[in-house]
């Protein structure tokens, strides 16, 4: 029998759901101590656009119906606990978390963990539009005691077409790299002492190095929690 839980992904767009999975399935072996070991993993994605759809109009709830279904195609194949590593769509999670047919693991629990182990007391929170202004993170945060601040309004707005017009299409540019760490430099002034990369397609861009302050990658530390959930 194997020592690990098998996890479900939910996947939403590409990049971010193929980052958790290859970091699951390459930092697993660590823990147990032999090469190449890692998890059962099942994922199942309905089309982006079915969610950039329910999304762009403001349709939670349908939002929580996709995600409803592919929680109970990835029960139905074994899967013993669920995550999905898209941040915006975590917006829906709570609308059905307790009628799901297994457990969630959450994003914003996990980052707002790392954030109080690292003593951020203020975090610069990056992600598509609807996440920055919608309420995934204000209260897992404020639970661990962390203040946040967002872009303002025109950066919220060009945050949200690099990470749609290029991101989530695997698209990655110095415009778009040069951009965000201006925008950290500017929340930096504002007294932010951490980046919470809440987007999943955010690590892609961002590297260690690129700013003085700690980047939380939210897409890694799912993943990390995934495992460490999967040898419980």
């Amino acid at each position: 029998m194997s020592e690990f839980k098998r996890i479900g992904i939910v996947g939403c767009s590409a990049p971010g759901a193929a980052l958790c999975y290859q970091t699951i399935c390459t930092e697993a072996a660590a823990p147990v101590g032999r090469k190449h070991a890692h998890p059962e993993v099942g994922m199942h994605t309905h089309p982006f656009d079915a969610y950039m759809r329910q999304i762009e109009a403001d349709d939670w709830n349908g939002v929580a119906g996709l995600m409803k279904s592919s929680a109970e195609k990835l029960a139905e194949i074994g899967a013993e606990f669920l995550l999905t590593p898209d941040n915006t769509i975590h917006q829906a999670l709570d609308m059905f978390r307790e009628s799901s047919p297994l457990p969630w693991l959450h994003i914003a629990e996990e980052v707002a963990a790392e954030a109080k182990r690292l003593g951020v007391r203020r975090l610069a929170l990056l992600g598509t539009r609807f996440l920055m202004e919608g309420p995934v993170y204000p209260g897992k945060l404020a639970k661990q005691g962390i203040e946040f601040r967002v872009p303002d309004k025109k950066e919220r707005e060009r945050i949200n077409r690099f990470i749609f017009d290029e991101l989530v299409l695997g698209k990655v540019t110095d415009e778009a790299r040069k951009y965000f760490i201006g925008v950290i430099e500017r929340l930096r002034g504002e007294g932010c002492d951490g980046v919470g990369m809440c987007c999943t397609e955010i690590p892609l861009l961002l590297r260690s190095g690129d700013t003085p302050l700690p980047l939380l990658d939210s897409t890694r530390l799912l993943a990390r929690a995934a495992i460490k959930k999967a040898l419980d």
